[in-house]
């Protein structure tokens, strides 16, 4: 188990049965890299990466 799997596992713990937009999403992501710009590039290649999920050419 890789140590951020507790932090996903008390997210779906405790928000598993909400429903979120991505816009919500994004501006979550936005006001944690506000308060902690030295996880800029993680955040950013998250997004990245959920944004390209379906992308047929990776």
């Amino acid at each position: 188990m890789y140590f951020t799997d507790r932090g996903i596992e008390e997210l779906v713990e405790r928000r598993g049965e909400e429903e979120v937009t991505l816009a919500w999403l994004g501006e979550r992501l936005r006001e944690f890299v506000d308060l902690n710009p030295e996880f800029e590039t993680p955040v950013e290649r998250l997004a990245t990466w959920l944004a390209r999920l379906d992308d047929e050419d990776e």
